[in-house]
């Protein structure tokens, strides 16, 4: 039950990061590698401003605020100097390594005696329950574990309706149709290149506070903690697509957050069934590289069918 706790808590966390890489590859077909520097960029803002003695949600502000900015830098260099997508996202994501570093002032700050998100849930759910274990379905579970579960839970639903009600304001509709069409909606009189900046500083402000809220779970930042999230991503969205299969919004956005509760579990039983944790990372690629080519394998198979 803890594992179950555990990976479901983890996966709610970086569904933010699912879902601000869902802006940039879905919305505007941004290959935004910058998300490997903005996750550690989130987690070294708030170990910072934490040991600082700052609230935690001021702290998660803050790095929302500082992904946002590096998502706008990215979002400049593409447009303003012509530099290739991708590459803007590399030089970016390679000049935060640095920016990072000199935040944390070391490679790694633990933050297990400071106050966080998640200790503040645990006191929230002590004063609730008025127990520091509870029985759940003939399992006893700390009350900490299930109150970041559901507090988790919380922080993820009220993102996806705030970004699903966003896309349905003007400025959000002429987002995706920025992404969809820039031709059309730059004969409209909408500036494309301000629609692709705004969407990556939102795309990176999503993921830096998905950092920030694993950061402040784990209890400790790690300047090396953003590598492979991109595909982590990536990831999250191709399963979330299949299993609500269809691309209507609201679907996608639940898709999104379901996909990366559903790759965490995968993951976890994974290691539980006895995989070696050198070898995360390989079954990380192995499981993109299976929801990538099953979709289309299944198609083929009805197809023949028919």
């Amino acid at each position: 039950m803890l594992l179950l706790i555990g990976a479901m808590t983890i996966g709610l966390i970086l569904s933010l990061l699912a879902l601000g890489v869902f802006i940039s590859f879905r919305i505007f077909s941004f290959p935004d590698i910058t998300a490997e520097g903005s996750v550690t960029l989130g987690a070294s803002v708030t170990a910072v401003l934490l040991v600082a003695h700052v609230h935690p949600v001021l702290a998660t502000l803050a790095a929302f605020s500082a992904g946002a900015v590096a998502g706008t830098v990215t979002g400049g260099i593409h447009t303003r100097f012509g530099i290739n997508r991708l590459l803007s996202g590399i030089l970016v994501m390679t000049a935060l390594f640095s920016v990072n570093l000199h935040i944390m002032g070391k490679s790694n700050v633990p933050l297990m005696s400071e106050r966080t998100v998640a200790s503040l849930a645990e006191g929230w759910g002590v004063s609730l329950l008025g127990a520091d274990n509870v029985n759940l379905m003939g399992w006893e579970v700390a009350t900490r574990d299930l109150s970041v579960l559901v507090l988790s839970l919380v922080i993820a639903a009220v993102f996806g309706l705030a970004l699903y009600l966003f896309f349905r304001t003007n400025l959000g509709t002429a987002m995706q149709a920025a992404g969809d069409n820039d031709q059309m909606i730059r004969a409209l009189g909408v500036n494309v290149n301000s629609m692709i900046v705004l969407g990556l500083a939102l795309s990176n402000g999503l993921i830096a506070a998905a950092g920030s809220l694993l950061t402040q779970y784990q209890g400790f930042a790690d300047v090396q903690m953003g590598i492979g999230m991109v595909v982590w991503g990536l990831a999250s969205i191709i399963i979330g697509e299949a299993l609500v299969g269809v691309r209507q919004l609201g679907y996608v956005i639940t898709g999104a957050i379901m996909g990366s509760v559903l790759f965490r579990l995968l993951v976890a039983i994974a290691l539980r069934g006895g995989l070696n944790p050198n070898d995360l990372k390989l079954i990380t690629a192995a499981f993109v590289f299976a929801a990538l080519v099953l979709p289309g394998m299944m198609r083929k198979m009805r197809s023949r069918h028919a």
